[in-house]
C-alpha cells in the first residue's frame, strides 16, 4: 500500500486500544466497570475483553487502528504512521463544558397530601411541617411529588434546594444551588445564641420533634442542614446570625458522621472570628442503640411512647 509497508501495518495492528489509551493518552481512560472502561470524551465507548464498541454510533473493533480511523477520523496511512510512532494522532477535541443552568426551584403541588404522609410517617411533628410550609422552606413538587427543601438567604431569597422521594429512596440537589444556603430553622428569637446541626433536613426535624415531643420548646434554638458533613453551610449560617455563641454538632453516629463532627469543630476553631465568638461547641450524635441518625432515634422514640400508651390501662 502506498505510503506504509505491510511490516508496518501488521505492526500497526498489534495495538490493542486499552493498550494505546494507556501508554500515550492515559487521561482519556475512565473505569466503568470491574474489567471495562470508557473514554472520557465519549462514556458510550466502552472497552473490554479486548474489544471496543462506540456504543452511541454503533460502531467498533478490537485494535487501535480501528479508533484512530473510525473515531478520530484519521486517514488509513496517518492511523498506521501515528502507531508506529512516526507520526502523532491528532489532539482529541474535548466537548465543550455546558454553562451551568440558573438556579429554580421545582414547580409546588397545590397539594402536599404525600410530603406530609411521608414526613409524618417518619415522625415530623405536624406544627413543624406547619412552620416550614409558612416560611417557604418546605413543599411538595407538583411532579414526582418530592419533598423539596428549600435553603434561603438572610434576604429571604431561595438560593438552594434538594429533592427527597416520598415513594423511594431518590434524593438529589436541584441544579446550580449554593450549599452555604442550605435548610434551615429558624428560631422565634432572631438573637438566640444556640444552633444544632444535622446532616439532612429530615435529622435537623427529627432533633426539632424530638424537643416538641420531650415538652420542651423546639423554638428556643436553630436547627441546620449541611446535606453532607461539610462545613461551608454551617460556616455561613454562623456568618449570617452573629449572635450564635453555642453550636451542637448532632451528625450521625457512624464514621463518617464522628469525622464530619471533628472537622466542623476544627472549622469554627480555625476561624479567627468564629473562635473567638463561639464558647462552647459539643458533639452531640444519636445514642447508639436506637440507630445511626436522630430520625432513627425519633421514630424508635414514638414507637416506644405509642407501645407504652397501648400497655396502660383505659380510664
Amino acid at each position: 500500500m502506498p505510503g506504509v509497508t505491510k511490516e508496518q501495518i501488521a505492526k500497526a495492528k498489534e495495538w490493542d486500544l486499552l493498550s494505546y489509551l494507556q501508554t500515550y493518552e492515559p487521561h482519556e481512560l475512565k473505569r466503568s466497570g470491574p474489567n471495562e472502561y470508557c473514554t472520557r470524551t465519549h462514556d458510550s465507548l466502552k472497552i473490554s475483553n479486548g474489544k471496543w464498541c462506540w456504543n452511541s454510533r454503533g460502531i467498533g473493533g478490537r485494535t487501535a487502528l480501528d479508533y484512530l480511523i473510525k473515531v478520530r477520523g484519521m486517514d488509513f496511512v496517518g492511523a498506521v504512521e501515528a502507531l508506529c510512532g512516526y507520526r502523532a494522532p491528532p489532539p482529541q477535541e474535548r466537548p465543550k463544558p455546558k454553562p451551568p443552568k440558573p438556579f429554580q426551584l421545582p414547580e409546588a403541588s397545590r397539594f402536599p397530601a404525600a410530603m406530609l404522609s411521608y414526613l409524618q410517617g417518619r415522625g415530623i411533628h405536624p406544627e413543624l411541617l406547619q412552620a416550614c410550609m409558612q416560611a417557604g422552606t418546605l413543599y411538595e413538587s407538583r411532579k414526582y411529588q418530592n419533598c423539596v427543601f428549600v435553603g434561603r438567604d438572610p434576604e429571604g431569597c431561595a438560593r438552594f434546594a434538594c429533592l427527597r422521594g416520598t415513594r423511594d429512596n431518590f434524593r438529589i440537589d436541584v441544579e446550580s444551588s449554593d450549599k452555604r444556603y442550605n435548610f434551615s430553622l429558624l428560631a422565634a428569637d432572631p438573637e438566640c445564641p444556640r444552633l444544632a446541626v444535622a446532616e439532612s433536613p429530615i435529622d435537623a426535624l427529627s432533633l426539632a420533634s424530638l424537643v416538641k415531643l420531650s415538652g420542651g420548646e423546639w423554638r428556643d434554638s436553630h436547627y441546620l442542614s449541611l446535606g453532607g458533613t461539610a462545613p461551608r453551610a454551617m460556616i455561613q449560617f454562623l456568618h449570617d446570625h452573629p449572635h450564635v455563641t453555642q453550636v451542637s454538632l448532632c451528625l450521625d453516629n457512624d464514621k463518617a458522621g464522628i469525622m464530619g463532627m471533628e472537622r466542623l469543630e476544627n472549622a469554627i476553631q480555625d476561624n479567627p472570628e468564629l473562635s473567638q465568638r463561639v464558647k462552647l461547641i459539643y458533639r452531640n450524635p444519636p445514642p447508639a442503640e436506637h440507630g445511626k441518625d436522630y430520625n432513627e432515634f425519633l421514630c424508635a422514640h414514638t414507637k416506644a411512647v405509642r407501645e407504652q400508651r397501648q400497655r396502660e390501662p383505659a380510664r
